[in-house]
């Protein structure tokens, strides 16, 4: 059986798109020329990916203003949805020092001004392979919710309840419009077992909440359906920074494989001690997810670090965690989206382009190692079973 491979979201946007958000921000641009320059970076997003030989495809989240708010506002800079203000809760603080801000929720009811399905429509129309799709996940939104205070005239449970049907709408019309496989970004779950005295909401012990309102919404699928929905942890990747690193996978595995999806794709190239984690995963990793056996997609590629890995080292990485994790519930991923918000340095890179250009070469690499893999696993079970 060969390896599934599979890229997480987002790709670097080239520096011609981010100086159109930035001129449609500041008033410079149309709609239409923002437009113009997000479907030519599409367009370059698709063809180099299937360039790499990948079997499934994006867009890299050109058109969305980042991971966390597509559903919320056209741009990080301009047309917030209704019902939103600004100066919401701080959902990550970086290592680097900077930070990203979710809105505040003023008012009800609560829905998405921009699906995902939109992406999918225009992708579809580009690409010649099947196509992915990421969504936020209903925990990230939660928090859009004030901590500690009422909504007026719009309680956290109407909220959370008007939340689970826009989440389940995404995914649903991400398929509908095409979409072959659709993962929820669940980057705030490592988060949320840390403890930031600098970030209110860390502290609260809220993981248990996040995985009990995802599966509100991943519940709501078939077991057919949700062999096609995946779930993505990570320690943030942003402006080449992480927000919990530190924190241990033994803290987080156990819940996160509570959610009852068809597959997790998991950072893991830039783990510490890789093959400490891959025997967690073994051992928490459940056989049966409410009818549903996952598959684990482990990170072996590095969205941080320029350097390319080489397709071996990527083959390595997988015939390790080979040792731990049954070939036919193994997959290889990135660690990250290479770029989750729309506006993006990358000081290890040197230039947004050349991280895009180091993207796609670390696409390959993947793809490319993932085949070696599945080429020695398939050729040791030949030998064992001729031996039996």
């Amino acid at each position: 059986m060969a390896i599934p491979t599979e890229n997480v979201g987002s790709l670097p946007r080239p520096a011609k798109l981010q100086t159109a958000l930035a001129g449609y921000d500041a008033g410079k641009i149309s709609r239409e020329q923002l437009r113009a320059a997000q479907d030519e970076a599409c367009r370059d997003s698709i063809r180099r990916m299937e360039a790499t030989g990948s079997p499934i495809v994006s867009d890299g989240e050109q058109r969305a203003s980042s991971l966390a708010t597509y559903p919320l506002t056209d741009t990080l800079g301009a047309g917030l949805a209704e019902n939103l203000s600004g100066g919401g809760q701080c959902f990550a603080i970086f290592t680097d020092g900077h930070s990203r801000q979710l809105p505040r929720l003023v008012g009800g009811p609560f829905r998405y001004k921009t699906f995902a399905a939109e992406f999918v429509k225009e992708a579809k129309r580009i690409a010649t392979k099947p196509l992915k799709q990421a969504v936020i996940a209903p925990s990230m939104l939660s928090l859009l919710y004030p901590l500690d205070a009422e909504v007026p005239g719009y309680t956290r449970e109407q909220f959370l309840a008007d939340l689970c049907n826009e989440c389940e709408k995404d995914i649903r019309q991400s398929f509908a419009a095409g979409a072959a496989r659709v993962s929820i970004d669940f980057t705030e779950g490592r988060l949320a077992c840390r403890k930031d005295p600098d970030n209110p909401w860390t502290g609260r012990g809220m993981l248990s909440q996040f995985i009990e309102l995802n599966n509100r919404v991943i519940n709501r699928f078939s077991a057919e359906e949700r062999k096609n929905i995946g779930v993505h942890t990570c320690p943030g990747g942003d402006c080449d920074s992480t927000h919990s690193a530190d924190v241990d996978y033994a803290e987080l595995l156990p819940s996160l494989f509570k959610m009852n999806a068809g597959y997790f794709l998991m950072q893991l190239a830039s783990e510490k001690d890789r093959e400490r984690v891959y025997k967690l995963v073994g051992r928490h990793i459940r056989e049966d997810a409410h009818g549903v056996r996952p598959v684990c997609f482990v990170g072996v590629i590095n969205t941080l670090d320029p350097r390319v890995e080489s397709p071996e080292e990527v083959a390595d990485a997988l015939l390790t965690a080979a040792k731990y994790i049954p070939a036919d519930r193994l997959g290889s991923t990135d660690d990250c989206g290479f770029s989750p918000f729309s506006a993006d340095d990358k000081p290890k890179h040197g230039s947004t382009d050349r991280a895009r250009d180091i993207a796609f070469q670390k696409i390959t690499a993947r793809v490319k190692g993932t085949a070696l893999a599945s080429e020695e696993l398939m050729s040791h079970k030949t030998v064992v079973t001729s031996a039996v």
